[in-house]
């Protein structure tokens, strides 16, 4: 009871199925729930571009401006191609969908298998880079950062239990506050940069130029900042959740999660090239050119405050979709049935459950740093994102509508930009700690099939096409005993209730010779007419006499089916539990996978 009321007051109160529709999410409040993941990207893919190219020395850092405006050609191209994936899959499932109904089933679980690794590695990521934030503003906090991590998943789990549509309105804000400061800095940092507003940078800026750093460092640093692009695919996984026409304004939320990531990625970029940021040490390049542009004033602390925000709630895209994708895979039959089941508040809490544990494991694993999880970053997405436009590419290919040229040639150019990327990430980033990932998901994929194998197998055994008509049963009810009392004379009645009398009789295992009599005595006048035998068990098993009468019983034939009966006494408290043997618990294991063999508890709770 004192759970029951406990979970109410965290989670609410159940909600009703019919309910369900009016969950559906406005395009303002579906932006927060969806895009936070890209648009909190910004926060630290211009940092992880830069620190890739220090490695050249300083002057490397213009090529910072040209890797940017790719990456951003890039993110125009996948947002466009998704945008036509969300027309033409409004019922949702991304590219798990759009692979399994073109491409096949293996191409669309190894989609399923990189969106699900994805979304654990974004929540670990985010709420990571979102403490980093935290902890430049307030250095005295960097030692704890690792207890603030786990405290922050559980917060937005929390949140997201709670209901989709209320998670929403939660995380509204901070997001909003979020685009609303950095295009804030961004425009206050252009217009400084032109009319040289600032006092003297402390940094060199860096002269533009074409250093020759090699190639393979130029697409490490490229591969990095692809860390821009996590989580585009998130509208399109979430479809369903919301407000109709859903195909339409999932359109919408990605032309405006586009322009506005576009828009942010590019003005941190130049703002740090401009003013010479250089990134490394505790604190996060956002952070500098924050106080570069508004010192340590109230301005800096609310950009710092709506990245930390921004940052910690990014998980909540995450949250919005790995339990909805489980659901559709578990509906399939490849993951566990559970994570098909809503809660109380129409979420898929087993789903939010499983993401938050994992999620804290990376964190503590890898000890809350935001460099040592990013390598496994982004591998994933841009596997599903190959995926889906190559299975986009065939859709048209197959239904020849109207546009479909054209529509085939965006989708196209999507699945070579994105393919490319992805090879480049595998290979810039294996050596880092991207080989976790690229084990993990053949891994997953190979779980995967051997669940779909098991409930197929379980189908087929259950099915009833050509099943002959079964046999009449005989049945025996055996009620075990170990003394005689008011929960024996209980489960007597309840045995009695089962088969005619005949048919039902107590069993007792003699361990100690001398209390036979006794019970025997006890049990002439409680036994109910009930029949008693007295199995002898000259080496004190219980176990092994009571199988052998089994046996002997089950051996008539495989149409005869023995019902055990257990009394069992239950103490109020939960420690006097350990203050007794624990016999029922030991019968009940021994004879779980016996066949044509039932266990009947019956329970006599005592001091109610």
């Amino acid at each position: 009871m004192r759970l029951t009321l406990l979970k109410r007051v965290l989670v609410g109160k159940p909600m009703p199925l019919a309910q369900a529709r009016h969950e559906r999410l406005s395009k303002t409040v579906a932006l927060a729930v969806f895009a936070s993941d890209p648009l909190s990207s910004n926060a630290y893919a211009t940092e992880e571009i830069l620190l890739v190219l220090t490695l050249a020395g300083g002057a490397a850092l213009s090529y910072s401006l040209p890797i940017a405006l790719g990456i951003s050609t890039l993110l125009a191209i996948v947002v466009i191609s998704y945008r036509q994936t969300v027309q033409a899959y409004p019922q949702g499932g991304g590219a798990y969908l759009v692979a399994k109904d073109n491409i096949g089933q293996l191409p669309a679980l190894i989609a399923a298998a990189a969106l699900l690794t994805d979304y654990v590695l974004t929540v670990s990521v985010s709420v990571v880079a979102g403490i980093a934030a935290l902890t430049s503003a307030v250095p005295a906090l960097f030692p704890y950062r690792v207890i603030l991590g786990v405290l922050a998943v559980a917060g937005v789990a929390l949140g997201n239990l709670r209901g989709v549509r209320e998670s929403g309105r939660l995380f509204a804000a901070p997001t909003y506050f979020f685009i609303v400061s950095i295009l804030g800095m961004v425009g206050y940092g252009l217009i400084a940069a032109i009319f040289d507003l600032l006092p003297a940078a402390p940094y060199e800026p860096h002269h533009p130029g074409l250093e020759g750093i090699g190639l393979f460092l130029i697409l490490r640093s490229y591969a990095a900042g692809c860390t821009a692009l996590t989580g585009v695919e998130a509208v399109s996984n979430g479809v369903q959740a919301l407000k109709p026409p859903e195909g339409r304004n999932a359109a919408t939320l990605m032309t405006w999660l586009g322009v506005i990531s576009i828009m942010m990625f590019l003005g941190i970029t130049y703002l740090a090239y401009d003013f010479g940021i250089v990134p490394g040490g505790d604190e996060t390049l956002v952070s500098k050119l924050a106080r570069r542009l508004f010192g340590t004033g109230v301005f800096y602390f609310a950009v710092q405050a709506a990245t930390m925000l921004i940052l910690l709630l990014a998980a909540n895209t995450s949250y919005a979709d790995f339990p909805r994708l489980s659901s559709i895979l578990a509906r399939d039959r490849f993951v566990p049935r559970q994570f098909a089941n809503q809660g109380d508040r129409l979420v898929f809490s087993n789903g939010i459950l499983i993401l938050s544990g994992f999620a804290i494991a990376l964190i503590v694993v890898f000890a809350g740093d935001t460099h040592a999880l990013l390598p496994l970053y982004a591998i994933g997405v841009f596997i599903s994102f190959t995926l889906s436009q190559s299975g986009m590419v065939r859709r048209w290919l197959q239904l020849r509508t109207k546009g479909w040229r054209w529509r085939m040639c965006v989708n196209g150019a999507g699945a070579v930009a994105t393919g490319v990327v992805m090879l480049t990430l595998a290979v810039t980033k294996f050596t880092e700690g991207a080989w976790i990932v690229v084990v993990v998901i053949p891994m997953l994929v190979a779980i995967f099939v051997a669940m779909h194998r098991h409930y197929e197998m379980v189908a087929v055994e259950l099915s009833l096409e050509g099943f002959a008509p079964p046999p009449v049963f005989q049945h025996t009810v055996l009620v075990l005993i170990g003394d005689v009392h008011r929960g024996v004379v209980r489960a007597v009645q309840y045995a009695r209730t089962l088969a005619p009398t005949a048919a039902v009789r107590a069993v007792y295992v003699e361990t100690d010779p001398a209390n036979t009599r006794k019970l025997e005595e006890k049990w002439g006048r409680w036994g109910l007419e009930v029949p008693l035998v007295v199995l002898t068990s000259p080496y004190r098993s219980l176990l092994r006499p009571l199988l052998e009468h089994l046996d002997q019983i089950q051996s008539r034939g495989d149409d005869h089916m023995v019902t055990i009966v257990l009394p069992e006494f239950l103490p109020r408290r939960w420690w006097q539990h350990l203050l007794h043997n624990q016999t029922a618990l030991l019968v009940k294991g021994a004879l779980l996978f016996r066949k044509n063999t039932v266990v009947a508890d019956v329970p006599y709770l005592l001091g109610r």
